[in-house]
C-alpha cells in the first residue's frame, strides 16, 4: 500500500523519529513509514503510524495554509503531497490518498483490497424480487439501464457478460482524489471518493463510489450530513440532508436530499427527490418529488412530478411484489393519488385520485385521469393540451440542467420537446381510434370503456379537436413554411421514449445488436445528434396523411391552439388575482 518503492521516499532519519516521537508520534516500526524529501516534521503531531505508511511530502505553502497531520491513526495507507489530516479517531487505513486530500475529525476510514466500490451492484429496480436487474457502474446511461430493466432475457444473455468484462479492466482504486475534502464523517468504508469530491457529515458509507467527472473547480459530486449509504454510486450527483440510499445509483446532476430514502432505485439526469421514498424506482430524468408523504415504488419514470402523498402498489399479496408500471414522460399526479400496479400513464397527463383496474391510458397522451368510487379510471383525453403549464414544463427544464457548464461528458442523452414524434404519434394514432370508440353505445352510466378506461362520448368528441390542432402547432413549428418533407419509405416506423431520448425502433435493434456497451453508447449518441434530421424523415412518413392539407389550414390550426392557450393563462391568471385580492390585507 505505501510507496516504499519510490526513490523519492526514505525512512526517517534517527533525528527526525525523536522529533515525531517528541511530538508524540509512535510507529509499530519506523523502517516502513516513508516521507518524501519535501517533508516538514513539524507539521507532525500526535500521529500513530501502524503497518507501511508514505507522505509524499508535506509543506505549508499559500494555496495550503492549513496543510498538516495531527491527532490521527495511520495505517498501511499511502499519502499524497500537503495533506490536512486531523483528529481520525479510529485510523485512516489501507486508502491511497492524493494531494492536497483534506481528512478532518472522522471515525473510521478504511479500504479492504480489492473491494468493488459499489461497482457491478445489481439493483433490483422495477420488480423487487430481481427478475429485472440493472448492473450499475460509471458512466451508466439513462438509456441503457432502460433496456436492461425493460428487456431482462436480453439483459441477462447479452448486457451483463458485457458489463461484466468492461468492469473487469475498469475497476476503482481504494483512492481518495486530488483535493477531495473527508470531514466528520463516521464511518467510511470501501467507498471511491473521486477528486475534488465533498464528503461532508455523512455518518455511514460502506462500498460505494463518488465520483467526479466535471472540469477542475466545477465538481458536482458531493455527500452531506447525516447520509448513510451502502452498495451505491454517486456519479457527479448530490445527496445530503440524512438521505439514505441502498442498492442505487444517483447519476449527474441528480440530488437526493430531506430525508429522502432510495432502495434498490436508480436516479438519472437532474432528477430531485426530496423528503419521500424511493425502492424499485426508475427515475428517468427529471423526475421530482419533494413530500414527505410520497412513495414511489416499482415505477418507471421520466419528466415526472409526484404530488403529495402520492402512493402505489406492486404487492397484490399473491405472488409477491412483482409488479410495476410506466408513468410516461411529463406525468404529474395529484396529493393523494394512488395507482394499482401493472398500469401505463400516458404522457403529460394528470392523475387524480385512486385506480386500482391496472389502466392503460398511453395511448391517449395529454390528459387528465380521476379515480372514481370504485378505483376505476375515467379519462378526459387531450385536455392537458389546453394548459398553458405545457409551454412553461418545456421551457422551464433546459434552465434546470445542473450538468451543462461542468465540462464533462453527460451520460444520459435527454430531448425536452413536448411534442416530438413520440407524443404526436400517440395523437395521431389516437384520433381513428377516438372515432371508433365515438360509434360504440355507451353503457348504462354512459361511459364508453376501453382497455380499464371509462370516457364519455362528448369528451372524445372534445379530444379530436385538441390531437388535431396539437398536430398542427407541431407540423407549423417544425416545418414553418417549407413544404411538407417527402419520403419513398413505405411504412411509418414507431419512436419510443427512452428514459429522455426519443429513439426509433429501429434504433434500439441496433443497439441490441452491436457487440460493446462502447458501441451501443455509440449509435444512441449518434441517433440524438441527428435527431432533427431523423424526425423529418418520421414527419414524412407518419404524418403523411396530414401533406394534403393546405399551409393555411396547418397555420390556422396552429393559431387556434395558440389562442386556445393563451385564454387559459389569461384565465388562471385572472383567477390568480381574484384570490389574491381575496386575501389582500388591505
Amino acid at each position: 500500500m505505501a510507496k516504499s518503492d519510490s526513490p523519492a521516499l526514505r525512512s526517517p532519519e534517527w533525528w527526525e523519529i525523536r522529533r515525531l516521537e517528541a511530538a508524540g508520534c509512535t510507529a509499530d516500526d519506523w523502517e516502513q513509514v516513508m516521507f518524501g524529501p519535501d517533508t516538514d516534521f513539524s507539521l507532525i503531531r500526535n500521529v500513530a503510524f501502524r503497518g507501511q505508511v508514505s507522505v509524499s511530502g508535506l509543506r505549508r505553502r499559500p494555496g495550503r495554509p492549513d496543510a498538516g497531520i495531527d491527532s490521527a491513526v495511520l495505517e498501511n495507507c499511502s499519502i499524497g503531497s500537503d495533506p490536512c489530516i486531523r483528529n481520525v479517531g479510529v485510523a485512516l487505513r489501507g486508502y491511497e490518498l492524493g494531494d492536497d486530500v483534506t481528512v478532518v475529525n472522522c471515525g473510521l476510514l478504511e479500504y479492504e483490497a480489492e473491494a468493488p466500490c459499489g461497482v457491478g451492484t445489481q439493483v433490483n429496480v422495477l420488480d423487487e424480487t430481481g427478475s429485472r436487474p440493472v448492473s450499475i457502474y460509471p458512466g451508466l446511461s439513462s438509456q441503457l439501464a432502460e433496456l436492461a430493466a425493460r428487456l431482462p432475457r436480453w439483459a441477462e444473455t447479452t448486457l451483463h457478460p458485457l458489463v461484466e468484462s468492461h468492469l473487469e479492466t475498469h475497476q476503482l482504486p481504494g483512492l481518495i482524489g486530488d483535493g477531495a475534502r473527508i470531514v466528520n464523517t463516521r464511518l467510511m468504508r470501501n467507498v471511491f471518493v473521486d477528486r475534488e469530491v465533498c464528503v461532508e457529515g455523512a455518518s455511514e458509507l460502506i462500498d460505494g463510489a463518488v465520483v467526479n467527472n466535471a472540469a477542475p473547480g466545477r465538481a458536482l459530486a458531493r455527500i452531506g450530513a447525516d447520509v448513510k449509504g451502502s452498495h451505491f454510486i454517486v456519479e457527479d450527483g448530490s445527496v445530503e440532508g440524512g438521505s439514505v440510499m441502498v442498492n442505487a445509483y444517483v447519476g449527474q446532476g441528480a440530488r437526493l436530499d430531506k430525508g429522502f430514502t432510495a432502495h434498490d432505485s436508480l436516479f438519472f439526469a437532474n432528477s430531485n427527490c426530496e423528503n419521500g421514498e424511493g425502492c424499485a424506482l426508475f427515475a428517468g430524468p427529471y423526475t421530482t418529488t419533494m413530500h414527505k408523504s410520497t412513495l414511489l415504488i416499482g415505477a418507471l419514470t421520466v419528466f415526472m412530478n409526484a404530488g403529495s402523498g402520492s402512493n402505489q402498489s406492486n404487492h397484490l399479496y399473491k405472488m409477491g411484489p412483482v409488479h410495476w408500471g410506466i408513468m410516461q414522460r411529463g406525468v404529474k399526479t395529484s396529493s393523494g393519488s394512488y395507482v394499482m400496479w401493472g398500469a401505463k400513464i400516458g404522457a403529460f397527463s394528470l392523475l387524480v385520485g385512486s385506480h386500482k383496474m391496472h389502466p392503460d391510458s398511453s395511448e391517449f397522451p395529454f390528459s387528465y385521469l380521476f379515480g372514481d368510487e370504485r378505483g376505476g379510471t375515467i379519462v378526459v383525453p387531450g385536455i392537458m393540451l389546453r394548459s398553458s403549464g405545457l409551454m412553461r414544463d418545456e421551457k422551464k427544464w433546459p434552465l434546470r440542467e445542473r450538468r451543462g457548464k461542468r465540462k464533462m461528458p453527460l451520460h444520459d442523452r435527454v430531448n425536452f420537446e413536448v411534442f416530438n414524434p413520440v407524443t404526436v404519434g400517440a395523437m395521431a394514432r389516437a384520433l381513428p381510434l377516438i372515432a371508433e370508440l365515438r360509434k360504440r353505445p355507451a353503457d348504462d352510466d354512459r361511459f364508453v370503456r376501453y382497455k380499464g378506461l371509462k370516457l364519455r362520448v362528448s369528451n372524445l368528441e372534445r379530444a379530436a379537436r385538441f390531437y388535431s390542432l396539437g398536430i398542427c402547432k407541431y407540423l407549423k413549428t417544425k416545418l414553418g413554411d417549407a413544404p411538407f418533407p417527402h419520403s419513398d419509405a413505405e411504412e411509418t416506423e414507431e419512436w419510443i421514449d427512452l428514459s429522455g431520448q426519443f429513439v426509433s425502433r429501429s434504433c434500439v435493434d441496433r443497439v441490441l445488436k452491436a457487440p460493446t456497451l462502447r458501441d451501443m453508447e455509440a449509435i444512441l449518441t449518434d441517433f440524438f445528434d441527428r435527431y432533427t434530421e431523423l424526425e423529418m424523415e418520421w414527419i414524412a412518413t407518419a404524418l403523411r396523411d396530414w401533406a394534403d392539407r393546405s399551409p393555411a389550414e396547418i397555420e390556422a390550426g396552429a393559431l387556434e391552439f395558440d389562442r386556445m392557450v393563451e385564454e387559459d393563462r389569461k384565465g388562471y391568471l385572472e383567477s390568480l388575482a381574484d384570490e389574491n385580492a381575496m386575501l389582500s390585507l388591505f
